[in-house]
C-alpha cells in the first residue's frame, strides 16, 4: 500500500533549474568561485541580461537530512526576511538532489576581505563609514531578533557573512540558515568553528546558543571595524591572537585605545566617537549574555553617536 506523499509547499519564490544554474556560473567554474565555508559554496552567476546573482550550492552534508518539502519551507522561511540591510534571495534550484539558493550580488565583496586582505579597499574605510557599516549590520540583527515572528537568530555572525555593496552599504548573509547549522554534525562544527575563530560567545561552550550570542558576535565584528584586526590572528603573539581577550582590558583607557585603532585610519577619528564606540563594545562582549544589551539599544546607541558626529561637526564649520 502506497502512502500518500504531502503535497510540497507552495512557493512564490522564482525557481531555477540546474541547466539554466550551470550556464550562468560556467559551469560553477573556479573564475567564479566566490567562497566557500560552513553551509556550502558561493559563485558569481552573470544572466543573459548581464545582472549578476551568487548561488550557494548547498553541502549534501548539510541538506542529506532535510525532505524537499522542508528546503521549501525553509526558502519560503528566508524569502520572508526583508530588510535594506539582509542580503534578498531571488530564487532556489531543487533539482536531482541538488539545492542551492540564489541571492544578489554584492559587488564589493565581504568585510572580512576589506578589512583583511585589500589595503587599496581598506582606505576607503573611514572612520564614518565603519560607523555607518556597523549600523547597518546591528539594524539587521535588530530586525532579525525583534521583529521577525518567530525570532531569527543568525547563528552565524562574522565579518565574512557581511557582504559590501558599491555604496558601501552592508548587508548581512546566511539569514535564516540556523537550521542548517542546527542539523548534528555542522552543529557541533559551528560552534567550533565560531569559537576558534574568536566569535563564538563563552555560552558556547555549553551548547547554548540565543539572540544573545549573536549580540557577541556583533560586539567582535566591532572590534573588527576599530583595530583592522581579525578576531583571531595565530601570527600574532600568544596574548594577541584572540582579538576579544586582547582588547577587553584596554577598551576603557583612552590611550590604551588609540594604540588599538586600526593604523589605516591615519589618526581621524574624533575621540569621544571613539570612546563610544568602544562603550558599545564592551557591552556587546559582556561574558553574562543577560549583561549584553538588545540589538535595537545598540541600533539606538550608533544613531545617537552619529547625529552627535554630525553636530559637532556642523559646530566647528
Amino acid at each position: 500500500m502506497k502512502f500518500p506523499t504531502r503535497p510540497l509547499p507552495l512557493t512564490s519564490v522564482k525557481s531555477y533549474t540546474i541547466a539554466s544554474l550551470q550556464q550562468y556560473t560556467n559551469s560553477f567554474s573556479q573564475d567564479n568561485l566566490i567562497g566557500s565555508g560552513m553551509l556550502g559554496t558561493v559563485y558569481r552567476a552573470e544572466l543573459p541580461n548581464g545582472k549578476l546573482l551568487a548561488v550557494k550550492k548547498l553541502d549534501r552534508r548539510v541538506t542529506n537530512q532535510q525532505k524537499d518539502d522542508e528546503f521549501l519551507e525553509l526558502v519560503n522561511t528566508i524569502d520572508g526576511i526583508r530588510h535594506a540591510n539582509v542580503v534578498e534571495l531571488m530564487g532556489y534550484c531543487l533539482e536531482h538532489g541538488q539545492r542551492l539558493l540564489v541571492y544578489e550580488y554584492c559587488s564589493n565583496g565581504t568585510l572580512q576581505d576589506a578589512l583583511h586582505s585589500d589595503d587599496e579597499f581598506k582606505k576607503q574605510l573611514s572612520w564614518d563609514t565603519r560607523i555607518r557599516m556597523a549600523l547597518g549590520a546591528a539594524r539587521a540583527l535588530a530586525y532579525l531578533h525583534e521583529i521577525c515572528e518567530p525570532p531569527i537568530i543568525h547563528r552565524n555572525f562574522k565579518s565574512v557573512n557581511l557582504l559590501i555593496d558599491e555604496e558601501l552599504a552592508v548587508h548581512v548573509s546566511d539569514c535564516g540558515l540556523a537550521s542548517l547549522i542546527s542539523s548534528g554534525a555542522v552543529s557541533q562544527l559551528s560552534g567550533q568553528l565560531l569559537t576558534t575563530y574568536g566569535y563564538g560567545a563563552p555560552e558556547f561552550e555549553s551548547g547554548i546558543y540565543t539572540s544573545q550570542s549573536d549580540v557577541y558576535s556583533f560586539g567582535v565584528v566591532m572590534l573588527e571595524l576599530l583595530t583592522g584586526r581579525m578576531s583571531y590572528d595565530r601570527t600574532r603573539s600568544r596574548g594577541e591572537q584572540f582579538l576579544v581577550r586582547w582588547a577587553i582590558p584596554q577598551l576603557h583607557d583612552i590611550d590604551a585605545l588609540t594604540r588599538m585603532v586600526d593604523p589605516s585610519l591615519k589618526g581621524k577619528y574624533p575621540l569621544k566617537s571613539l570612546s563610544h564606540f568602544a562603550d558599545i563594545i564592551s557591552r556587546c562582549v559582556q561574558p553574562e549574555p543577560e549583561f549584553r544589551p538588545q540589538m535595537s539599544e545598540v541600533v539606538q546607541d550608533l544613531i545617537q553617536m552619529i547625529k552627535r558626529e554630525s553636530s559637532s561637526r556642523s559646530d566647528e564649520e
